[in-house]
């Protein structure tokens, strides 16, 4: 494999049918390493135990950027995910616009999303770059699609979330570009990636529809791949996909995609 990239798997939509310690060594296997989603769920020091690096997990439990009560409960929860983190080395924590319940749906979803509401974010996600600070932690807001996913989910596009980033000004916010939910909800998926460049913390991918490995739908991953290495992108790039057919074909089907750019001496 020669990639310029971090390859990583998201290690609970790959070898679905194996315990989680399991999927994790199996995709370990493959020289890439994971990522993770709700880590309450999981022992972590077992994770870590296995020796295959973790490039992110979610960096939150419960509430959203916008309301009082909500707002104490994400920050509490996302020190608590930080604290946690520190087991597995200090990934990259996820997070979205607001938290999401059973099946992606928002738990508080938003029709219309308001000028204090846009305030609420910005003061909130400063107060996150403290706790990033405290902590020596990055967090990544994640951007999602409305249309088939997540509807009533605010401050989903990528616009959104560079917006709120520079209004905050904090190399320890990032945004987690992730380019199946922008194609859903955006497209132009080569422009936004250089327009988020100096914000991107990573690159998640996976193609449409299906939500499968690149190469099973519309999206050419491969002219994405050699141009994030033109712009200078070195960063993670995850695949949270499903697998179309097995997972080991998917996984080497990815890492494939992102491998043996033209340009890439390595």
């Amino acid at each position: 494999m020669n990639t310029p990239f971090t390859l990583a798997v998201c290690a609970e939509m790959q070898f679905t049918e194996l315990p989680i310690i399991e999927r994790i060594k199996k995709i370990g296997s493959y020289g890439v390493a994971v990522e993770l989603w709700n880590w309450t769920d999981l022992d972590l020091q077992a994770i870590a135990d296995t020796g295959v690096p973790v490039e992110s997990m979610t960096g939150y439990i419960s509430g959203n950027l916008t309301e009082d009560d909500g707002i104490e409960a994400f920050l509490n929860s996302a020190t608590e995910s930080a604290k946690a983190s520190k087991i597995l080395g200090s990934p990259r924590l996820n997070f979205h616009g607001t938290g999401l319940g059973e099946g992606g749906i928002p738990v508080d979803p938003v029709e219309t999303v308001t000028g204090k509401m846009w305030a609420k974010a910005a003061l909130t996600l400063d107060r996150l770059a403290g706790i990033a600070e405290e902590h020596d932690v990055i967090f990544e807001m994640e951007n999602l699609n409305l249309a088939v996913d997540h509807p009533g989910t605010p401050f989903s596009h990528p616009s959104d979330i560079l917006s709120l980033l520079e209004a905050v000004g904090s190399e320890r916010i990032k945004v987690n570009l992730d380019l199946y939910h922008a194609q859903i909800g955006d497209g132009s998926l080569i422009d936004t990636c250089q327009q988020a460049l100096p914000h991107i913390g990573e690159v998640q991918v996976a193609d449409i529809p299906g939500r499968c490995e690149p190469g099973t739908g519309e999206v050419n991953y491969r002219n994405i791949a050699q141009a994030l290495f033109d712009m200078g992108y070195r960063g993670t790039i995850g695949l949270e996909a499903w697998a179309k057919y097995d997972s080991d074909r998917a996984i080497t089907t990815f890492i494939e995609t992102f491998s043996n750019l033209e340009g890439d001496t390595k």
